[in-house]
């Protein structure tokens, strides 16, 4: 599944989160994710309104404290600390980080210098929470989007007047399409701004898809001069190439040669779990004959941003290789089987109904072996001979 973001009369937090839900997203998933961060602080509502004579979903976010976290460690440690899944927290977190980023690059301060200050709000952080789940439970493969309406004019923020778009909003979107639009006040809010520039990957016109679902987000203005709507198409790609209807897979790829040895296992299981379908390193010869490894990283386009972030982070490198491939993957399943009175889990794999692979997990055949006293290969054997007999 695909997703396509109309932004061309902007966007903002809550407007993309209502475009999700009337996608199709989870609504529980989002409730239960704003109530995981905010409990009984911030509460969530829903309904359908006329903008510019178009029917459209609007989502207000009502607070009930006037605490407010304000710098990105008092956030990041909230929602870490929060009842959310994984996936759902890192994409969080990385929206938030590249607001703090774009705010400190803005005031020349560093990132633990930043105030959010409306950002900063628990309605924003439900926001951002919010779509990330709702994205999630989405299970798009890749988000495309428009170029972005971001207003003109003047406004009043806590800095005082500002032309529009705002500082915080041109360098969150530098590097992304975008036009003034059709009214002359903000279109494309900060979290807005941050929110798409973390999920989309590719910027245009509506790509060749298959439209399954349609989301359409008001918000609060209701202008004369157009619809103020954000909307999320949702459906399958319609590829005229030969790939079309395999599932679509990322391979990430960066050479590193800086990187203290004994950090890579700590790498390798960051990836894995935080989603990665599988991770491996190569050594290599770099320039000069240095010795070096090769990072691979295949992954669902989904979790790009999250694992972009793990490999920046936890490792030297400053740059990465993407591409896209097809994945042909057998049907597989666990089933345990017993040696010994210790139980140890197959992975059976099956190719037309009919099982080509059966191979033990190693770490139940280590714990097995250890338990029984004997070599491992043999506990390894015993395994593949029990779960191989079931098919006999």
């Amino acid at each position: 599944m695909i997703g396509w973001i109309d932004a061309s009369a902007g966007a903002s937090g809550d407007m993309l989160l209502a475009a999700a839900l009337g996608a199709g997203a989870d609504h529980s998933a989002v409730e239960s994710a704003i109530a995981a961060v905010a409990p009984e602080a911030v509460s969530i509502s829903s309904r359908r309104v006329q903008r510019g004579g178009l029917a459209a979903l609007k989502v207000d976010v009502e607070v009930a404290t006037s605490r407010d976290p304000r710098g990105l460690a008092e956030v990041c440690s909230l929602i870490d600390a929060a009842a959310l899944p994984l996936v759902v927290t890192q994409h969080a977190i990385a929206v938030f980080t590249l607001l703090a980023e774009a705010e400190a690059a803005v005031h020349d301060v560093s990132t633990d210098e930043v105030h959010f200050h409306e950002v900063g709000a628990l309605d924003a952080i439900a926001d951002i929470v919010g779509v990330c789940a709702a994205f999630v439970s989405l299970r798009l493969d890749v988000i495309h989007g428009s170029p972005i309406a971001v207003g003109g004019g003047h406004i009043a923020t806590a800095h005082g007047t500002l032309s529009v778009p705002v500082p915080a909003v041109t360098r969150l979107l530098s590097g992304i399409p975008t036009y003034a639009g059709q009214a002359a006040t903000e279109l494309c809010t900060p979290t807005g701004a941050a929110l798409l520039g973390h999920w989309v990957s590719h910027w245009g016109p509506q790509p060749l898809m298959v439209v399954e679902h349609i989301g359409i987000g008001a918000g609060s203005k209701d202008f004369e001069s157009h619809a103020n709507v954000t909307r999320l198409l949702v459906g399958s790609a319609a590829s005229p190439t030969p790939a079309a209807g395999l599932p679509a897979a990322l391979i990430y790829e960066t050479n590193v040669d800086d990187l203290d040895p004994r950090l890579w296992p700590a790498v390798l299981q960051s990836l894995l779990d935080a989603g990665a379908s599988d991770v491996w390193l190569t050594p290599i010869l770099m320039k000069k004959g240095r010795p070096a490894h090769t990072l691979s990283v295949l992954l669902r386009p989904d979790l790009g941003p999250a694992l972009r972030r793990i490999i920046f982070t936890e490792t030297s490198a400053i740059g990465l290789r993407e591409q896209q491939v097809a994945k042909h993957a057998l049907a597989r399943e666990f089933v345990g089987v017993e040696v010994g009175g210790q139980r140890v889990a197959v992975k059976v794999a099956r190719l037309d109904g009919v099982v080509v692979n059966v191979q033990p997990e190693y770490d139940d055949v280590l714990t097995a072996a250890v338990a029984l006293g004997r070599p491992a290969k043999e506990v390894l054997a015993d395994a593949v001979a029990a779960a191989t007999a079931l098919w006999q």
